[in-house]
């Protein structure tokens, strides 16, 4: 398990580098875009830091990606399937929350949506504040347990089957209020990259 927590590491390493380069940001710039230390951004492209769920959505946002984008390979621009198997979907969890996502989408596939599986601890707490520069659609289907998700000021309690769309322009706060695991699937939608 260490390993492939290495591994991952690994990855979102060389696709915060390759984004970064791809859009000509020195660490400095990135840095004030996203609101994350220089310092951390280094550690982030080094793999030598396990960041947390907060620290990568901000990055994501400021490079102008989806979360789960940043758990793609290197070389996700081209699929080597349309099939993503579910030994090969990539799994990690946050170092603060304990909750833990799964990128089920068939990485580099080139569609406007992605979709993630989250098992999320009883008591836990995660708070995003990051906002995009273009529209990003989330929809949060509870698949089991209960979740108290916050979008601005607005609370949404969701048991089994509840399904709520949001729009990814305001803080949102994920909260597990119950003593018993969360399951639930996020399907992200977002404008499709110009190509050049």
């Amino acid at each position: 398990m260490e390993e492939a927590k290495e591994d991952l590491n690994h990855r979102i390493a060389k696709r915060v580098r390759e984004l970064r380069a791809g859009q000509n940001l020195s660490l400095d710039a990135l840095a004030g875009k996203s609101g994350v230390s220089r310092s951390m951004i280094s550690l982030i492209e080094r793999g030598e830091s396990s960041p947390t769920a907060v620290v990568l959505d901000k990055l994501a946002a400021a490079l102008g990606v989806t979360l789960p984008s940043l758990f793609d390979s290197a070389n996700a621009a081209v699929p080597d399937s349309p099939v993503a198997r579910r030994a090969r979907q990539p799994q990690w969890r946050d170092p603060a929350s304990g909750y833990v996502r799964r990128n089920v989408s068939p990485q580099g596939a080139p569609q406007p949506m992605q979709i993630t599986e989250v098992e999320f601890p009883a008591g836990a707490r995660v708070a995003f504040e990051a906002t995009r520069g273009r529209r990003v659609h989330q929809q949060i289907w509870v698949l089991e347990g209960t979740m108290d998700i916050t979008v601005g000021k607005e609370r949404h309690r969701l048991q089994q089957g509840d399904c709520l769309a949001m729009v990814l322009d305001s803080p949102a706060m994920f909260h597990n209020p119950v003593r018993k695991a969360a399951r639930y699937a996020v399907v992200i939608a977002s404008e499709m990259p110009s190509r050049r």
